[in-house]
């Protein structure tokens, strides 16, 4: 304990002395704690210290830990030189770690000689958060970047601040453990950013997330009891064999497949889930599902991804062995083919699909709920996707197209494309031209609103373009996802149309302009503006029969159709927790404050001139 003479020092310099009371426990700092439950779950034991203030918190909280076997020296370049003898003869990894200003510098001798040994060295350095770096702090270097050869893998960890930083750094710390024994090992470097606390009064480590990897030479994990979803990303065309072991994979785990339009799986367990996971009271409906499987690229689907947040864990399958932990739920990365992981466990011989059953049962009966729409997107998505010809390719631009078209399943030799990876309003078109080179036999549908359609729309000038293109063009004059009910800038009304929504350019929805362009360049044009024109002409459109040039079929919709159709779509059934009993207990809890009722009744006040539904009148009645 603290003896009375250094009590005495430090309060003459104004120092509360309890902060260091509590000097046999751990530090205060989350991010240090997170660091150092991982270091044992991991088994890593042997640390190398050298003097300072920026690594105390870290080296403080292990020298009282009994569990950590750990070595002081004063020269960073001797600690990373001994750090490489002690790892290669223990065969075991090895922590260095030092305080802020050079001391890291002389780590790069010694690092470099791991590097090229594949060494698994965990250099923790110390940094001051790049917020201060080159303001002439003293102590303050920038370790943004480093040498190509001194680490395989590099990270920095800021302060933790509230609950989502701790998440965001248990995954990369995780990810940066990993990194000594994944591709052959090597040195991995962690900046932390300094802790400048000095409370050590944590007397138990926290319980953290651990994320291993595996990949084909190891033991797997066992599949917990439970629900087992797989959800499907952006995915390429799948071969016979690698349907075949997902199928028969879900026969023996009791396991669906979760897809969207660019998922591409069309074997048995498929679920269309997005019409149950899209509604409002959503979270009464999911099963409890006890492991997600992730495989494919982005899932542009929000709300089947976003809802499966409720699975109790993620396992991550994918060949380059990145962790993508889109929303820390990660425990598992799986680094081999997906046929090799999903026929690892088809061993067992009882066979289920009680949950794809009940999983599809939700999707029919929800269909069958679904009203008449209003003229919108939705309502052509609903009415084309029944006449979609065989093997056709879709193309949907984000982020409206994209939505309306995955709540309807499609032929099952239809494939599907949006261009989730970057998600932006760029290139839809083009991709969809370049698609359709690439098979002049098939025909390529493309979704999209008027926006996306001018922002791209020189492509349809592109003189390699054959007759195999079918452009639906969904004009409402402005960007209709900044309007819809549950985009916050629709709480402005027609103001959002000024700069957000962006409405009026492109000739305000002009009857000639698009036609114009179209028939100029050799393309067949339609155009609709009500169901009944629509009906005219769609299936002529959407037929899979080959015509003597592309088509370009403009339909004009407007924002309130497109909004009632989306809020249709979205309560199909009610809401567990109504906006008015929210509401209700947000303000009678009083902690708001005046100035904060005064801003739930303006929104209140908004969301009711923009709308008549369910939800609008829960509002109304809220007492304000």
């Amino acid at each position: 304990m603290i003896s009375d003479e250094t009590k005495k020092d430090l309060n003459t310099y104004n120092i509360k002395s309890y902060i260091f009371m509590g000097q046999d426990f751990y530090t205060d700092d989350k991010g240090t704690l997170i660091l150092i439950s991982l270091l044992k779950e991991y088994g890593i034991k042997k640390v190398i210290a050298s003097p300072g203030t920026g690594n105390m918190a870290l080296v403080v909280s292990m020298q009282h830990d009994p569990y950590f076997e750990m070595y002081s020296c004063v020269d960073e370049r001797s600690a990373a030189y001994m750090a490489c003898g002690l790892a290669a003869e223990s065969r075991e990894p090895v922590v260095i770690t030092c305080t802020e200003a050079t001391a890291s510098r002389n780590y790069l001798p010694g690092l470099t000689e791991a590097y090229y040994r594949k060494l698994p060295v965990l250099a923790i350095m110390t940094g001051r958060g790049e917020y201060r770096t080159g303001i002439y702090e003293p102590q303050t270097i920038d370790n943004a970047v480093l040498p190509n050869d001194v680490a395989k893998f590099k990270v920095n960890i800021s302060v933790c601040r509230n609950h989502a930083d701790e998440r965001r750094v248990t995954t990369r710390l995780n990810e940066a453990i990993n990194n000594l024994y994944t591709n052959g090992g090597g040195p991995v470097c962690v900046v932390m950013e300094s802790y400048s606390g000095f409370g050590y009064s944590v007397k138990e480590l926290p319980k953290v997330r651990v994320i291993r990897t595996y990949n084909k030479a190891d033991k797997l994990p066992e599949l917990p009891e439970g629900n087992i979803v797989i959800l499907v990303g952006a995915h390429k065309k799948w071969d016979e064999k690698s349907v075949k072991s997902v199928e028969a994979f879900c026969e023996r785990n009791n396991a669906a497949v979760l897809c969207d339009l660019t998922s591409n799986y069309n074997g048995k367990y498929r679920v269309n889930y997005s019409i149950v996971t899209a509604q409002e009271g959503a979270s009464k409906l999911i099963p409890d599902i006890r492991l997600l499987i992730y495989v494919g690229t982005v899932c542009g689907d929000y709300y089947t991804s976003e809802t499966m947040r409720c699975a109790k864990e993620w396992w991550m399958v994918n060949e380059d062995g990145i962790y993508h932990d889109r929303f820390s739920k990660l425990t598992a990365v799986i680094s081999m083919s997906e046929t090799d992981f999903f026929d690892h466990y088809t061993s067992k011989e009882n066979k289920s699909t009680k949950l794809y059953r009940e999983l599809q049962t939700q999707c029919d009966d929800m269909l069958a709920k679904i009203p008449d729409l209003p003229f919108s997107n939705l309502w052509i998505a609903q009415t084309a996707s029944k006449v979609i010809p065989e093997n056709a390719v879709i193309h949907a631009a984000i982020n409206n197209s994209f939505r309306s078209w995955n709540f309807f399943s499609l032929p099952k030799s239809v494939a599907g494309s949006c261009n989730v990876g970057g998600f932006g309003i760029d290139g839809g078109l083009s991709t969809l031209v370049g698609a359709s080179l690439a098979h002049q036999d098939k025909i390529f549908f493309g979704i999209i609103g008027d926006l996306a359609f001018f922002y791209d729309m020189n492509v349809l000038g592109n003189r390699h373009i054959g007759n195999n293109i079918r452009l639906l063009i969904v004009n409402n004059g402005k960007g209709q996802e900044f309007r819809n009910y549950q985009h916050p800038a629709s709480l402005l009304g027609d103001a959002a149309d000024k700069f957000v929504a962006a409405g009026g350019h492109y000739g305000k929805k002009s009857p000639t302009l698009i036609k114009a362009y179209a028939e100029s360049l050799g393309f067949e044009y339609y155009t609709a503006s009500n169901k009944e024109e629509f009906l005219k002409v769609y299936k002529e459109f959407f037929s899979g029969t080959s015509a003597k040039a592309s088509m370009i079929f403009e339909v004009f919709t407007n924002t309130v159709d497109e909004n009632e159709a989306l809020h249709a779509i979205r309560y199909l059934v009610k809401p567990s927790l109504s906006v008015k009993r929210i509401a209700r207990e947000i303000v009678s809890s009083g902690i708001l404050g005046e100035k904060g009722i005064q801003i739930v009744k303006n929104i209140k006040n908004k969301f009711c001139l923009l709308y008549t539904s369910d939800a609008a009148d829960d509002l109304i009645g809220v007492d304000l």
